[in-house]
């Protein structure tokens, strides 16, 4: 990495800290008691407000925005796709959908919601039908001739055929069809003698050579090891060829024998040469566009995707779009704490770029050498060697990443200050960066996790977004949250919050769920509107919406204490310099007994791009960065390249007190500088590490205020690219103790703050545990705070042992709360940690239960005892979903005052509690129960239970009767017209997610209700 690109870094960790406070105003002098039991609106959730392909309205955009209020919710990020639905009336970026959008911005405005814009239509990048093929994402493409010399010839080199695009040519829009093949700038002709090794297979004399190979590989892949141009576990980003690996009778070009005939080259494609004599390549390079496009845009949205290298194209495209739409509003930066207060860069998805117009100059200014001679190594004609040709790749990866933050995430930054608003990006997926570079470049890195089994495994995907949050010292770490593939409304908050806290625990505090489509159907037309097969479906038309503000208020205490402090973390893994690249810590560093949700173990770490190692400085022999995040170890990466530049910043940390594991490297990545490149960096290493063999164990080597630490177990590859976890913790442990321990099955993750410690502790396991937790705390008294209720306690119970604070806790199924250490708090001296409970009654009383007659249910029917509802032989409630209450009077003898409970038992899915006429509000998740101390009385107890269950029944139960949906890309007649409908169904969805013989899901409150006695344990 270049030291002129830490100059974006630095401008952009001064500015984040001003414009990271958007939609936090006012808060400030709140205390963390105050935040947690109300938490403030910076602290809610957001979503994914997707508007599906023209079909808005204002009023049905108000009533969006108003139901998020209701139930909590504080952000939105603002995208416009098309997918699986019919086309809508209104056109994207016509004069209707602009005052859409401004109407949208003015009420958010007056509800405190925060609108992100995305950069652009469709949800992958920025671009659209305004952007020409020549400010469109670029790739070298060639063709080639062989020709026998000795003779002056006439040549017609054919024009070098365009690559088909990632996703296929068949998703292009007409226009773009006609751009794709026609658009072709020459770039040049070389020519060399025939023979070289090359990869793909040899042409016969005279016949074209295609652009081959370079479509072979999936750029959807996250990870490759490929020899010869893509390090082990990065992405897959420019040309990769198995074929590349070392072999016998290996014939490079030679650089000196290259011929540049670029000016010889005729408008027509011919060319007049002299031919030396012997067997001749020619090669015909030019730039086209990639055919990359703003998938999966509305209609009038589709076009080409902007040259990510060039601000010109970059400029052009932000005018016609956020630009517009600026203009059309008489945008002001929102003076409230809601409106338009950001710009969202999402997901790449668009491939691979290596072209552009400037490419040779800003390649020659920042590598200090040509890169014409060596274009060939783009189509697999080695030059010089494989040697120089890998480092020539490397060389054009780390251009374009520069260029890509320069020119694109950076300049949309510095865009959007002109107008007050920040930007967050996604930093992942198929980018041709490494991802924690990109990520380093705007004001707020995201991040995006699955449902589990519903999709793409993104585990690593927190980490990433994480570590350079908390390295820039950026406090709110946003994820899109739970995206899922064929849900179908079957996620609900008890069945998330699992994911939900390994989320927490990974470092994510602001969950934008996926998705909340926009409800332009009428209101009794549900579940209505879906983004075909994706998402969980966080909208208003979900059955349980109305109830879920108690799981908002949970989220919102959760992300209002993990937005507080500062994450403790001891070790830091400074990641390759190469790109692509995704961060992975070794997997020892996780508990792994559920792999798929992969917890970490009890010293804690983050992830470093080079481009910010170079903030670090040493203060107490610990790595600090200006953020204040701190770290007690640097694990180097198994690596054997690195650059003079990056190893002399190493040296720096640990000759003023650092810590640093890890294998010296051998040689420089880079042709820049070669050969001096490579003698500079072994001297460095020299004087490091020494220049003895590498140690058979595990030896510390002091080197100024620091040490280094290395040897053959390093040299494993078993355990990705980093030392063990045993190893990094086995060091450590000769310091300091591991920050949480525990005898299995809990996580964690620890802030501190400037008079409290603040650790999150949640149940990974689907059973009731016990646990004795020790904490790396001492000379503080602990409290439980629990975000579900907001309750906060002491917690007597606990000793202190050495450096570690040891509590023994109790946990229910799936459940979490806070431990929070502090000096100056009212403690008592005695009692348990845990109140003890006893069951004293049992509601075994018939029920009178009543559903919704509108949807099928009857209006009144007596259960003996408590059934699930899809086992009902009456098909209104077989099929049933929604809301029915249960009601039933009991009688309760008298309780001396003490704390009482009524549990529940199960429920299927949410439920909302009224005993004599109070709510006492809604029970989302186990342990299912609220408390009626105060409010139960002796005789005649008047009990009401709300149950709420999900959309799949009653859509399995339509799934029997006559299909009355869409057809052939439209809504049926009965919508369009307000026709009545004849088919018998209840719901209606834009995507089909059931058959007739899907299985139905268990519903309803399934009891055993009781009601239990225990002692009382507040603060």
């Amino acid at each position: 990495m270049k030291r002129l690109s830490i100059l974006y870094v630095s401008i952009l960790v001064l500015f984040s800290l001003i414009f990271i406070q958007s939609c936090q105003t006012g808060e400030s002098n709140l205390t963390l008691e105050q935040g947690f039991v109300n938490p403030p609106a910076s602290a809610r959730p957001g979503v994914y407000w997707y508007f599906m392909d023209g079909n808005l309205s204002k009023e049905s955009i108000t009533k969006d925005l108003e139901a998020m209020k209701q139930v909590g919710i504080g952000y939105v990020v603002y995208l416009e796709v098309n997918v699986g639905v019919p086309r809508g009336k209104v056109d994207f970026l016509s004069k209707q959908w602009q005052d859409m959008f401004k109407h949208a911005v003015k009420e958010s405005e007056r509800l405190g919601i925060c609108i992100s814009l995305g950069v652009g239509p469709g949800w992958s990048g920025s671009g659209g039908p305004w952007v020409e093929a020549g400010q469109s994402m670029q790739h070298l493409v060639c063709s080639s001739v062989e020709v026998r010399g000795g003779s002056s010839q006439t040549l017609q080199l054919p024009k070098p055929e365009p690559r088909e695009p990632f996703f296929s040519k068949d998703g292009l829009a007409p226009e773009v069809k006609t751009q794709w093949p026609e658009f072709y700038k020459d770039v040049a002709v070389l020519a060399f003698p025939a023979g070289a090794t090359r990869i793909g297979t040899s042409p016969t004399p005279g016949e074209a050579y295609g652009y081959l190979n370079m479509i072979e590989i999936d750029e959807k892949a996250i990870y490759y090891r490929r020899p010869y141009s893509s390090a082990d576990s990065v992405k897959q980003y420019l040309p990769i060829y198995e074929a590349f690996a070392a072999q016998p009778g290996d014939k490079p070009v030679e650089k000196t024998t290259i011929i540049d005939l670029s000016s010889k080259l005729q408008a027509d494609g011919s060319l007049t040469w002299d031919v030396p004599a012997g067997q001749w390549t020619i090669m015909r390079f030019g730039s086209r566009t990639t055919g990359a496009i703003t998938r999966p845009a509305p209609y009038p949205g589709l076009g080409l995707e902007a040259d990510k290298f060039d601000t010109v194209a970059m400029a052009a495209h932000l005018d016609q779009f956020p630009g517009k739409l600026f203009r059309h509003i008489g945008f002001q930066k929102a003076k409230s704490s809601g409106g338009l207060q950001m710009l969202h860069i999402d997901s790449w998805e668009m491939g691979a770029q290596n072209w552009t117009a400037r490419f040779r100059e800003e390649f020659t200014q920042r590598r200090g050498y040509d890169p014409q001679p060596f274009y060939p190594v783009y189509v697999g004609v080695m030059v010089q060697s494989r040697e120089i040709s890998e480092r020539f790749l490397w060389d054009v990866r780390q251009t374009a990443q520069e260029l890509v933050l320069e020119n694109h995430s950076s300049y949309v930054v510095k865009y959007a200050k002109r107008y007050g608003l920040s930007v967050s990006i996604q930093p992942y997926d198929m980018t041709p960066l490494s991802d924690l570079e990109l990520a380093a470049s705007c004001d707020m890195p995201m991040c995006e996790f699955w449902s589990i089994g519903r999709g793409l495994q993104t585990e690593f995907s927190p980490a990433e977004g994480a570590s350079v949050s908390h390295l820039l010292g950026q406090p709110v770490v946003p994820a899109e949250s739970f995206t899922a593939h064929g849900d179908g409304w079957r996620q609900h908050p008890a069945s998330m919050k699992n994911q939900g806290e390994w989320a927490y625990a990974a470092g994510v505090n602001r969950f934008l769920y996926h998705t909340f489509q926009h409800q332009s159907l009428p209101d009794n037309v549900r579940p209505g509107m879906t983004m075909g097969p994706y998402g969980i479906h966080w909208d208003r038309n979900q059955t349980w919406w109305h109830m879920a503000d108690a799981y908002h208020r949970y989220v919102a205490r959760c992300q209002y204490i993990l937005q507080q402090g500062r994450t403790v973390a001891d070790v830091l893994y400074l990641t390759p310099e190469n790109a692509p690249h995704v961060f992975r810590a070794p997997e020892s560093a996780y508990n792994l007994d559920n792999p798929i949700l992969p917890d970490r173990k009890g010293y804690n770490f983050d992830g470093c791009p080079p481009g910010l190692l170079y903030k670090a400085t040493v203060k107490d022999n610990l790595i600090v960065f200006p953020s204040g995040a701190s770290y007690r170890l640097l694990a180097l990466p198994c690596f054997k390249t690195m650059t003079p530049a990056l190893l002399k910043k190493i040296m720096e940390l640990v000759r003023e007190g650092a810590t640093v594991v890890g294998l010296p490297p051998e040689k420089s990545p880079s042709l820049s500088n070669y050969p001096l490149c490579d003698n500079e960096l072994k001297a460095l290493t020299e004087d490091l590490w020494g220049n003895g063999k590498t140690p058979v164990n595990l030896t510390t080597r002091n080197y100024g205020k620091g040490k280094i630490i290395w040897g053959k177990p390093l040299e494993t590859r078993a355990d990705n690219l980093y030392p063990p976890y045993d190893v990094t913790a086995g060091i450590l442990a000769g310091s300091v103790p591991v920050d949480f321990e525990t005898d299995g099955g809990i996580r964690f993750t620890h802030r501190t703050m400037q008079d409290a410690d603040i650790y999150f502790v949640s149940n990974r396991t689907d059973k009731a545990k016990n646990a004795l937790c020790k904490f790396r705390i001492t000379g503080m008294k602990p409290e439980l705070w629990d975000p579900v209720t907001g309750n906060m306690r002491a917690l007597p119970e606990y000793t202190v042992n050495g450096e570690q604070t040891a509590i023994p806790l109790q946990f229910d199924v799936n459940e979490g709360y806070f431990i929070v250490f502090r000096k100056d708090v009212q403690q008592v001296s005695s009692g348990n940690n845990f109140p003890e409970q006893k069951q004293i009654a049992t509601l075994n009383n018939p029920w009178t239960v009543s559903f919704d007659p509108q949807w099928g249910g009857p209006e009144s029917v007596v259960f003996d005892q408590l059934t699930d509802w899809s086992k009902n032989a009456d098909p209104g409630i077989k099929y049933y979903s929604g809301t029915a209450v249960y009601r039933q009077t009991f009688d309760l003898p008298q309780t001396d005052k003490q704390t009482l409970w009524l549990d529940l038992g199960n429920v299927k899915n949410m439920a909302r509690v009224k005993l004599n006429g109070k709510n006492l509000g809604v029970v989302w998740t186990a342990p299912w129960r609220v408390d009626i101390t105060g409010v139960v009385k002796p005789k005649g107890n008047q009990l009401e239970i709300e149950v709420v269950n999900l959309w799949a029944n009653r859509l399995i139960g339509d799934e029997q009767l006559p299909d009355d949906g869409i057809r052939d890309g439209q809504f049926p007649p009965w919508l369009i017209d307000g026709t009545p409908r004849t088919s018998g169904r209840y719901t209606f969805a834009t995507w089909k997610h059931y058959r007739k013989s899907s299985a139905l899901l268990e519903s309803g409150l399934l009891g055993p209700v009781s009601i239990i006695i225990c002692t009382n344990n507040r603060l």
